[in-house]
């Protein structure tokens, strides 16, 4: 087979699906916020539009675990790709006609949440399924490297100058990005070891048994539910903050639409440099070091953003809060594609998935709120707070059991640097 870098080709096609649909979406990740914004400015509102999105994974991940256990992880990814697809088309179409509304935007987001849940789970399961354990760092970093440029740098920008073209054309572009991305994973050719078993040869367990294994599997985990509760609380923290920081930047800092999705761009530029760094990083530290680091950089993170008077100092906070999450999640999805066994890995990640996006369900939830009784920098003082005392909840646990339930398969030189 011929090579694309030291990945394979079979990578170059699951990277490419999701260069294309990561670009789209970027694109829309900022325009959407916008076209909120032209029908209301309660923060309560606009930060339902966040919540709608991420709901669905409370009801459907556990699901969505059993479902990708059981069938084609491929086909389903390509499924739910063209779900999204139509969706954000019929989005598109409306914001054409002029018959865009709340309602209709809250409906479409709560199903384009929906696949994802069912979607997402699936296409995680891709990565270690056409990658070689010990090259997984250095694909998870070079798809955060993508998202960085294509959803965080060029999407957000791209995005409101095409609202400013025409409402629908962000939508419209983002429907095209989806249906390149099912075409492009429709031709993936999975490892041989990771082919689904013919369906005679696969037990089917009772779906109740299904579904609490992975839960089981997990708790029983230290490394992996350490993890997972500590990205539950940050994500809470996150988006009550990130959910209405398109009021933030428009009315507390004062930018333009364009100057908003400039703003959402500058974190970008610290997640290439953080994708750059992530790989070397994992092989020069231990993993509780780069997470122990992370809790504190998170945290400094709220704070700076809470204080910042100025687009300058707030898009300096976000390129250092890039750099960090790119090192977060090459962390995190190592630890978990290392750790987790293929046949509970879309099951564990259901709990996984439904836990972390079910703390962003939450943070949206909270955000409205608190920024309409404390103003527009409330959530982000909130944030710090929680932040800070996780970070003391979590210092030693995370050393204990990240590095003292190292997971099979981790790379030599890393488990030096930890002992």
């Amino acid at each position: 087979m011929k090579q694309v870098g030291r990945l394979g080709r079979q990578f170059g096609v699951l990277w490419s699906a999701s260069a294309v649909s990561t670009l789209g979406d970027g694109i829309v990740a900022a325009a959407a916020p916008l076209l909120v914004t032209s029908l209301t400015r309660d923060p309560v509102l606009v930060g339902l539009a966040v919540f709608v999105q991420q709901a669905p994974w409370l009801l459907l991940a556990p699901v969505s675990g059993v479902l990708v256990d059981r069938v084609d992880r491929r086909r389903l990814t390509v499924a739910m790709n063209a779900a999204r697809a139509a969706l954000t088309a019929v989005l598109a179409g409306a914001v054409f006609a002029g018959a865009a509304s709340l309602p209709l935007i809250y409906t479409v987001g709560l199903l384009l949440g929906s696949c994802a849940a069912l979607g997402d789970n699936a296409s995680s399961a891709l990565v270690p399924a056409v990658v070689p354990s010990e090259q997984l760092p250095h694909a998870n970093s070079r798809i955060f490297a993508a998202y960085s440029v294509l959803n965080k740098l060029c999407g957000p920008p791209l995005g409101a100058a095409l609202f400013g073209v025409a409402a629908g054309l962000p939508m419209a572009v983002d429907a095209a990005s989806f249906a390149g991305a099912a075409a492009l994973l429709s031709m993936l050719r999975l490892l041989p070891r990771d082919e689904p078993a013919p369906p005679a040869a696969v037990p089917r367990l009772p779906m109740r048994r299904q579904l609490t294994e992975g839960a089981r599997w997990l708790w029983g985990q230290p490394a992996v539910r350490t993890l997972t509760l500590a990205l539950c609380l940050m994500n809470v923290t996150l988006i009550a903050g990130f959910s209405v920081m398109v009021l933030y930047a428009r009315e507390h800092l004062g930018l333009s639409a364009f100057g908003y999705g400039v703003l959402m761009a500058s974190g970008a530029v610290g997640g290439l440099v953080g994708a750059v760094l992530a790989p070397r990083l994992q092989a020069r530290f231990s993993s509780s070091v780069l997470l122990r680091v992370g809790l504190v950089l998170e945290t400094l993170t709220h704070v700076g953003l809470a204080l910042a008077g100025s687009a300058w100092v707030a898009g300096l906070v976000l390129a250092a809060f890039g750099v960090h999450g790119a090192v977060w999640m090459g962390v995190d999805r190592t630890l978990v594609q290392r750790a987790v066994p293929s046949e509970l890995f879309g099951r564990v990640m259901s709990v996984f998935m439904a836990l972390a996006v079910g703390g962003s369900a939450l943070g949206a939830l909270i955000g409205g709120p608190l920024a309409r009784a404390f103003g527009l920098t409330g959530p982000f003082w909130f944030s710090a707070v929680v932040m800070a005392a996780l970070t003391l909840f979590a210092w030693r646990p995370f050393s204990r059991s990240i590095d003292d339930h190292e997971p099979a398969g981790a790379v030599p030189e890393r488990a030096a640097v930890a002992n």
